[in-house]
């Protein structure tokens, strides 16, 4: 099977502080994971300042600022991003960041970013879009907050330019998702429909979610990773903490591997075990020779080393060429 490439959402749990981004970093390679994601933006290119904080960030930031102001506190400048991107490689994990404008697109293009992921909440965005299709690099689309008529929108517009990399990653944009929302059949539902490879990237508590995508075909996991659920912050108490990050990988890794190539054959583990649990035919009683076997002196029973039961009908009938001591292995 395909390795799931797993993402640590580091987003904007570094509160706006580059030693807590690179401690989401290092947190990140010790749990395993692929890549490390960060979002890239200018607060006065993306917000407006009418506009209103989500209810889930009210709750975990101060509720008398505004979206801009609380965004302006997280904005990490973008030669940060540099430093960031040099320090991931340092550790051995990929890079990945999230534009949410175009200048933070075309900056993370230039930097040779691995690949361009484009969250949920600019599926709509079309200039966005279309300077996203010029890239060479892969794609992840999100599609949280969307109907199947907006994502295949979006996919004409990045295929434009005959893209062909674009993976989908199902989503609920809601921080946390209730259980009841998540839908991990609607994954299926895009890659049947769309015939691009599929993911998740997950709002629910726990990893039971993304470890059950990994069995249902996500070849691509996102998850966000906070130091502490109790930081104050939009989006840590929707995040998973480092060693349950590391307890997720080390899970989806043996999903993997359960997984298995689908042939159904007896594996070396259980083999040996063969002759111990099955049965053969052997004498129920004593059993003179020139005796008929019939089912009043022969039976089934353990060890597996004799006759199968399956040629029970051959045994019948014939005559036994020995004598027979009460539970021995019949021949004929």
């Amino acid at each position: 099977m395909k390795k799931t490439l797993i993402i640590a959402e580091a987003g904007v749990n570094h509160n706006g502080q580059m030693d807590l981004a690179f401690r989401l970093i290092d947190a990140a390679v010790k749990a395993g994971a692929d890549y490390v994601k960060f979002q890239t933006w200018n607060s006065e290119s993306v917000i407006s300042k009418y506009t209103p904080k989500a209810e889930y960030q009210k709750e975990s930031t101060d509720a008398n600022e505004s979206m801009l102001e609380m965004e302006r506190k997280l904005e990490l400048p973008f030669e940060n991003f540099l430093i960031l991107k040099e320090y991931c490689y340092r550790k051995g994990i990929g890079f990945m960041s999230t534009p949410f404008d175009i200048g933070s697109a075309i900056f993370l293009y230039s930097i040779g970013i691995d690949i361009i992921k484009i969250p949920s909440g600019e599926i709509t965005n079309l200039p966005l879009l279309e300077i996203i299709s010029e890239f060479t690099c892969p794609i992840i689309l999100s599609t949280g907050m969307c109907e199947m008529h907006e994502i295949e929108a979006a996919i004409n517009i990045l295929q434009r330019k005959g893209k062909k990399d674009i993976t989908l990653l199902h989503c609920n944009s809601s921080y946390p998702t209730p259980m009841q929302d998540v839908n991990l059949r609607a994954m299926q539902t895009l890659k049947e429909y769309f015939k691009l490879t599929v993911g998740l990237s997950d709002h629910t508590l726990g990893v039971e979610v993304p470890i059950a995508a990994v069995a249902m075909g996500a070849e691509v996991i996102e998850k966000h990773l906070t130091l502490s659920r109790k930081m104050e912050g939009p989006d840590h108490k929707a995040s998973i903490e480092p060693d349950e990050f590391a307890y997720m990988v080390k899970c989806i890794r043996n999903i993997e591997l359960a997984l298995g190539n689908g042939v159904k054959q007896v594996t070396d583990s259980e083999r040996k075990n063969m002759a111990i649990v099955r049965k053969s035919i052997v004498a129920s009683r004593k059993i003179s020779r020139g005796e008929t076997f019939t089912p009043d002196n022969i039976t089934v029973k353990r060890p597996g080393t004799g006759i199968s039961p399956m040629k029970w009908y051959e045994v019948l009938a014939t005559k036994a060429k020995r004598d027979f001591d009460e539970d021995e292995l019949i021949e004929l």
